[in-house]
């Protein structure tokens, strides 16, 4: 019986997680269970998974949490703020950690995990973006097993051979492939960017995700910052790395071997499959989700991806070139535009305009600590704000 600790449980990755721990009960049990602010939808996660602790983000939200939950007699205890997250992450209790909070937020308690031997079921791709080599190297001292969860990489895991070890050269690895929907304005014609709403940034044709991360899709960041978490996960170089579109989200990626052999993982767009995989691996457990059908799909289409029409891809490519903090100052300044987009603050073009104003204000050194990072995090922050005002 796996216990499990899910961060971000009321988000897309923690509600379909609970849909394939749900189908297993007797496989595994809900240890923990975290939100920011939603409140009334952790409640009802609680009140259905009975989780040992709940943990969100404020201390009005656990008071508003442990009063719905004391009067519906449900006994889980309730905490709050970042040393609370470490805490339940780390806990000795705990087997594994679904680490789905999106953004940097994400980091501390996915690293506390990591230290601790935990499980790792990674759906958080910032914190590789963020702390690479810190991150890495706490997962070797720690030996804690590492899945990745974005259903590109883990399309990459499944294609590569047991025991890789973060070795290309030595498995034959050429290439690995990452594919990618191209988002909503794929087609739209360029000149009309500029008048892109929040509304139709957010309209994912494929897949149902949250605001912030359906955003970085329309402009292609999401796969920049999988480039550069690709390069962590796989130790392959940014020359190894490869974007193809792939509007039909089928074939979730792919790896280029030297003797000219192609595998790719198929499989319809539902996260559910990636999280069934990294919760039994190297087990398959039934994950809800049905086998793709190809003979209706008919047809599968790939394109190279245009860095004028997704500068925030080009950006990505360079802070991994550029090593050290550009790649967490890339995703600073990418959260504070992204969410002055949906605010209304700025344009959609304004996003990589912004982002790339930043890194050239801000030149990426290297990395001795998590304080060091975050320290690079906040002034990354503090000068997109400083363009946006």
């Amino acid at each position: 019986m796996q216990r499990i600790t899910i961060l971000g449980a009321t988000g897309s990755i923690g509600v379909s997680t609970l849909d394939v721990v749900a189908r297993h009960p007797d496989r595994y049990q809900v240890y923990a269970l975290t939100a920011h602010s939603r409140v009334k939808e952790l409640a009802e996660q609680c009140l259905r998974f009975h989780p040992e602790v709940a943990v969100v983000g404020s201390a009005d939200a656990a008071q508003a949490l442990s009063a719905i939950l004391k009067e519906k007699g449900c006994k889980t205890e309730v905490a709050h703020g970042e040393t609370a997250l470490c805490d339940t992450a780390s806990a000795a209790e705990c087997d594994a950690v679904m680490a789905a909070i999106v953004g940097a937020a994400g980091l501390p308690p996915t690293l506390a995990a990591a230290r601790a031997g935990k499980k790792i079921l990674l759906a958080n791709k910032e914190a590789l973006v963020m702390s690479g080599q810190l991150f890495m190297d706490a997962v070797s001292a720690s030996g804690a097993p590492l899945l990745p969860i974005d259903s590109e990489h883990n399309a990459i895991f499944q294609c590569l051979p047991h025991g890789y070890g973060r070795a290309p050269a030595h498995h034959g690895v050429s290439k690995v492939l990452l594919t990618a929907s191209g988002g909503p304005f794929l087609k739209r014609e360029l000149d009309t960017l500029h008048d892109v709403t929040p509304e139709e940034a957010v309209a994912h044709p494929n897949w149902v995700m949250g605001r912030k991360i359906s955003v970085d899709s329309s402009t292609m960041m999401n796969k920049g910052l999988e480039v550069i978490e690709a390069h962590w996960l796989f130790g392959a170089s940014a020359e190894q790395i490869e974007v193809v579109i792939h509007p039909q989200s089928v074939i979730h990626s792919m790896v280029s071997y030297v003797d000219g052999s192609v595998l790719a993982q198929l499989g319809n767009p539902d996260m559910r499959t990636p999280i069934a995989y990294g919760l039994a691996y190297p087990e398959r457990i039934a994950s809800g989700v049905g086998a793709v059908d190809l003979v209706k799909i008919a047809q599968l289409s790939f394109f190279q991806p245009d860095f004028q029409r997704f500068p925030c891809l080009r950006l990505a490519y360079d802070a991994l070139l550029a090593g050290g903090t550009a790649p967490a100052i890339l995703n600073a300044a990418n959260e504070v535009a992204v969410q002055a987009f949906l605010d209304g603050r700025i344009g959609f073009r304004a996003i990589d305009q912004l982002i790339a104003r930043v890194m050239d204000a801000l030149p990426g050194t290297g990395i001795a600590s998590l304080a060091e990072l975050l320290d690079q995090d906040r002034l990354a922050r503090e000068k997109a704000l400083s363009f946006i005002q």
